[in-house]
């Protein structure tokens, strides 16, 4: 689902551009639908993990097409009002979508998972069918064949590079050097190949363009950062506090409360005509402090404290994520809007898929050396099985010695991972400074299209 969803996302925003949004944005929707039927409807694993690619293809759709349909309908001044909302849906989502997937598993079967998206999906299908205004935005075009393969092969490879390494595959073994060689590659020839293409997937001149490329350098690295290091908060609590799956997840629920108000209020400002700029400056400063609270957490750090800590990471993600599309959308051409909103979700899609491979790295090699300082101090022999099947019901069947040597090894992990997470929230930081900030257009479409945006006087 995750490579499927990120590699699409630039071909479904482009395609939208040439045809036409709500064709596509319909199209994402039922090839979403259908991957969740046949995923309900799986007998084996191998079924099941093809199906999950095509619910994903249609993922990547759903998910840049709801906000290039948002930008054909709705001009960037007033956009901000919007995309908060959507920036609060997504916090409370991440968080909620676990806590009831989980609640379907316990009380029917995993199958619906899958099959709780039907109705609902059947539902937004109608109210797109009926209620979305269709924009002509078709145009002749040729095919950019050559971009379309370079970008699936590359993309594809260095998703598979990230998700893989260091889990399935090891990360010097001949499988892993050869997917990131190949992800290399053909990401470089993809841009070669765009430089020439009349049609290109990612227009060159979107990175010539300093909003388009100062936000997608933010999104990268604040992707980076947060998906990266919050992939561990569930780990701490379930493995170092002791709570179960369902309760680790509530746990998050203050971050999501966090996310949820700060889009939305970010929206109404930017709305009202407050500037756009200072709110990513602010936004990757407040989730730095965020991790840095986090890299103290310790065995004993009450639930308090940690409910603070969630707020101040999520207000700082409220802050940024949501406004840097709204940026991108107001300084691009009305002709790239699909692409240059898929490529910055794509662009933060990626930082998240390497945070999340490169810290899950370090946490790999760091927790033999610290459960082996905490054995050695503790004067404990370790447990006889495989820290690889340590499951927390396992954990906390230990004898008193044992499991404080683990729980302290685990939290002191998890705290390095904050650690190098904080250098990365900096670098995220600094990033921020290069937004520019273009004034908001007030009308859904330019002036003069003849004039591009990207030659609009930035003010810093």
């Amino acid at each position: 689902y995750l490579l499927t969803s990120t590699v699409s996302t630039p071909l479904w925003g482009k395609f939208g551009d040439l045809h036409g949004r709500k064709l596509y944005f319909i199209a994402a929707i039922v090839v979403f639908l259908i991957g969740s039927a046949l995923c309900g409807a799986a007998t084996n694993m191998t079924a099941l993990i093809l199906f999950r690619a095509l619910q994903g293809l249609g993922g990547g759709g759903l998910m840049v097409g709801a906000q290039a349909v948002m930008a054909d309908l709705v001009s960037p001044a007033e956009r901000g009002r919007y995309s908060g909302f959507f920036g609060g849906v997504w916090g409370a989502s991440t968080v909620l979508g676990p806590l009831l997937g989980g609640f379907i598993v316990d009380s029917f079967s995993w199958r619906w998972i899958f099959y709780v998206n039907l109705p609902l999906g059947a539902l937004a299908l109608v109210m797109c069918v009926i209620l979305l205004p269709s924009v002509n935005t078709r145009r002749e075009h040729v095919i950019d064949y050559a971009g379309v393969v370079t970008l699936l092969i590359g993309s594809s490879a260095l998703v598979l590079f990230t998700s893989l390494g260091g889990n399935t595959i090891k990360w010097l073994s001949p499988w892993s050097i050869g997917l990131a060689v190949t992800g290399v590659l053909f990401t470089v020839a993809f841009f070669t190949v765009e430089r020439y293409s009349g049609e290109p997937i990612l227009p060159p001149s979107l990175f010539r363009n300093r909003v388009f490329s100062s936000a997608s350098a933010i999104g990268f690295v604040t992707g980076f950062a947060m998906f990266g290091s919050t992939t561990f908060l569930p780990l701490f609590f379930q493995v170092v506090n002791g709570a179960s799956p369902t309760a680790s997840g509530l746990r998050l629920v203050p971050m999501m409360a966090g996310v949820f108000i700060c889009s939305v209020t970010v929206g109404q400002l930017v709305a009202k005509g407050w500037k756009y700029r200072p709110f990513p400056i602010a936004g990757t400063a407040i989730m730095t402090a965020g991790l840095a609270l986090f890299a103290t957490m310790t065995p004993t750090t009450g639930s308090t404290s940690i409910t603070l800590f969630m707020i101040v990471l999520g207000s700082g993600m409220g802050l940024v994520m949501q406004v840097l599309v709204t940026s991108v959308q107001n300084a691009v051409p009305m002709q790239d809007i699909g692409a240059a909103t898929a490529g910055a979700n794509f662009f933060r899609s990626m930082g998240g898929s390497f945070g999340t491979a490169v810290f899950g790295a370090l946490y790999s090699n760091e927790l033999p050396s610290a459960l082996a300082r905490n054995f050695a101090s503790r004067h404990v022999a370790p447990p006889s099985f495989s820290f690889s099947n340590l499951t927390p019901r396992i954990l906390h069947s230990l004898p008193v010695q044992q499991l404080a040597a683990i729980v302290h090894a685990v939290a002191d992990t998890i705290d390095h991972i904050f650690v190098w997470s904080i250098a990365v929230g900096v670098v995220a930081f600094v990033v921020s400074l290069t937004l520019p900030e273009v004034e908001m257009r007030r009308t859904i479409h330019p002036i003069a299209d003849e004039i591009p945006l990207s030659n609009a006087e930035p003010t810093l």
